[in-house]
Formats: structure tokens, C-alpha cells, sequence
């Protein structure tokens, strides 16, 4: 037998972008059993619906992947209810799991987390050296306070969880809404459309300077699931790429993939978020032999194939 087919896994967000990879994988793993609860039966930020799912399921490892969360323009528009939201469903969620004698939960937490001006690459070690950005710092601090919670509990009452760092996912699936979503598929969303309207620009949100990492999105579930399976320590690890790209060089690449040939209007008036990005991932090669597999121009491809065959049936 393997380590996954004696285990009843639970899922949050397991019907989200990320999710879907981690449930299919997990499928793939033969695991014994895969529960993904839904908000509307089981709401994670009420304490009873949590009791209710984990007496039901009786998991032996949580993956706790859901999560309120977008881009800069929606950590600006919702910093209240994306620090309440992710606060109070994973510190519910870990303490509930504890009670009920839960074996490990693995709590996902974000490269927002980190200080505004960190020395790059990101080391672990440099997650309490300073304030986070502060167009997502509501965001980050949330989830960090994760990683506060899983070192304490360990120390009290030896419980088993894990806290991993992953930067900006992108890959098939992702969130498009221009509301809400990421810098990745809101490029691939502006140029894609534009192309297809046959519009002359874009405009593009602050001076295209700062740099960010990105990890495909199966790449990231194959992390996780390794973590859970071989890491068992409270020291935070970062889930990453290791390299950085400039968002300018980045859109030119997008508009590039997408056969987008107008031109890019840059709007300085708004904010460029952190100015650096990019993760030291030498701790998630170590502890669980995690290294990024997939090529970033070959995902980019894959991702603008798949929004333009969603928006062509779409429409």
C-alpha cells in the first residue's frame, strides 16, 4: 500500500483553480478517500459548519487551500474582508482539526507574507525582517498568522502541521475576472481580447519595473502533495519557480504569445505593488525533492490557448 491509499484527505478549496490540480493528483495517487467541501453546505468561517465537515469526514490530513483572494485592484477594494475571511477560516479550521485529532494539515500560505523590501531571493528566514506591501499586507498578514499558529501548536501539543510560501500561480483554469484576478491572466485576458477586437492598445497598470515569480499551476499541486506526504516540520518553505521577470518584459511576452502586435500604454497612476519577487527554493529541494518542472513560456502558451478555446465557446 502507498502512503495515499490509506489516507482520507480533506480539501478546502478543492473546487478552486489550485485545488482541481491538487484533487486530480491526489486521485492519480490512488487515494483512499478525497472530500472537498462546498461553502454552501460547509462554510469555513463559521465554527459549527467546520465541527459538522471534519465529524462527518474524519480526515487524516487537511490540505487547506481556500482562500479570499485577487490581484492588487481587489486587495484594495476588499483588505476588510480578505483579512477577516482568510484569518478566521484557517485558524478555525487548524484548531477544530487539532481538537478532532486531525494527523497533519498543511496550510497554504502566501509570498505576500513577505516584507515589502526583502533581499532577493526570498529566504525563509526573512519573513518577520519588515511590514508587507501594503496594497496586499491585510492579505499576508492573515496568512501568515498561519504560520504563528502551526509553530505554537506544535510546541503545546505536538500536532502535526506544516506551513508552505507559494509565489503567483498561473496555468489553465486560472481566474480571468477582471475584478479579481492575477497579473498573468489579466495580461492574457487584455492582449487575447484586443487581438480579437482588433483594438490598437492596451493599457497596462503601473511602470511595468517591478519583478515577479510564477509557478504553473500543476507544478504547484505536485509540491504540495509531496510536502504532505514527507515534510513534518513547522518551518516555513518557500513553493516556487526560482526566478523573476519584469511585468514589462513579461506583458511583451503575453501580447507576444497571444498575437497581440498594438501598443502598450503604461498607467503610472497606478501602484506597482512590491518592487521584487522571487523565492530562494533550495529548502523544498531539500526537505521534499520539489523542483519546478515546467518551462514558463511553455505554460504562458498553454494558459493563452486555454482562455482563448473558453472565450470561443464562451461567446
Amino acid at each position: 500500500m502507498g502512503f495515499w491509499n490509506i489516507k482520507k484527505v480533506v480539501v478546502t478549496g478543492g473546487a478552486g483553480f489550485l485545488g482541481q490540480y491538487v484533487v486530480t493528483q491526489l486521485k492519480e495517487k490512488k487515494c483512499r478517500s478525497i472530500f472537498v467541501p462546498r461553502k454552501k453546505e460547509f462554510d469555513l468561517r463559521c465554527v459549527d459548519d467546520i465541527r459538522l465537515m471534519l465529524k462527518r469526514t474524519k480526515p487524516d490530513i487537511v490540505i487547506h487551500l481556500a482562500a479570499s483572494v485577487g490581484g492588487i485592484g481587489a486587495n484594495r477594494a476588499n483588505p476588510g474582508k480578505f483579512f477577516y475571511d482568510n484569518l478566521i477560516m484557517g485558524t478555525q479550521l487548524m484548531e477544530e482539526s487539532r481538537v478532532l485529532g486531525v494527523k497533519k494539515f498543511v496550510a497554504l500560505g502566501t509570498i505576500c507574507a513577505y516584507p515589502k523590501l526583502t533581499q532577493v531571493p526570498f529566504k525563509e528566514k526573512d519573513i518577520w525582517n519588515g511590514y508587507p506591501e501594503e496594497t496586499n499586507a491585510p492579505y499576508g498578514l492573515a496568512k501568515k498568522m498561519l504560520l504563528v499558529q502551526s509553530q505554537a501548536y506544535r510546541q503545546q501539543y505536538g500536532f502535526n502541521s506544516i506551513f508552505l510560501l507559494p509565489v503567483n500561480l498561473y496555468g489553465p483554469g486560472d481566474n480571468f475576472s477582471p475584478e479579481s484576478s492575477h497579473v498573468i491572466p489579466a495580461l492574457i485576458k487584455k492582449c487575447v481580447d484586443a487581438k480579437l477586437r482588433k483594438e490598437k492598445s492596451i493599457t497596462v497598470w503601473g511602470t511595468g519595473k517591478p519583478t515577479r515569480e510564477f509557478l504553473y499551476v500543476k507544478d504547484a499541486a505536485r509540491a504540495i502533495i509531496a510536502a504532505a506526504e514527507k515534510y513534518d516540520k513547522s518551518d516555513p518553505v518557500n513553493i516556487g519557480a526560482g526566478f523573476e521577470i519584469s511585468i514589462r518584459n513579461l506583458t511583451h511576452l503575453i501580447a507576444e504569445l497571444a498575437g497581440f502586435k498594438g501598443r502598450i500604454v503604461w498607467d503610472r497612476s497606478k501602484p506597482d505593488g512590491q518592487p521584487r519577487r522571487c523565492l530562494d527554493v533550495s529548502l523544498a529541494k531539500k526537505e521534499f525533492s520539489f523542483t519546478a518542472k515546467v518551462n514558463f513560456r511553455k505554460g504562458l502558451k498553454q494558459t493563452v490557448a486555454w482562455y482563448e478555446k473558453t472565450r470561443l465557446v464562451g461567446s
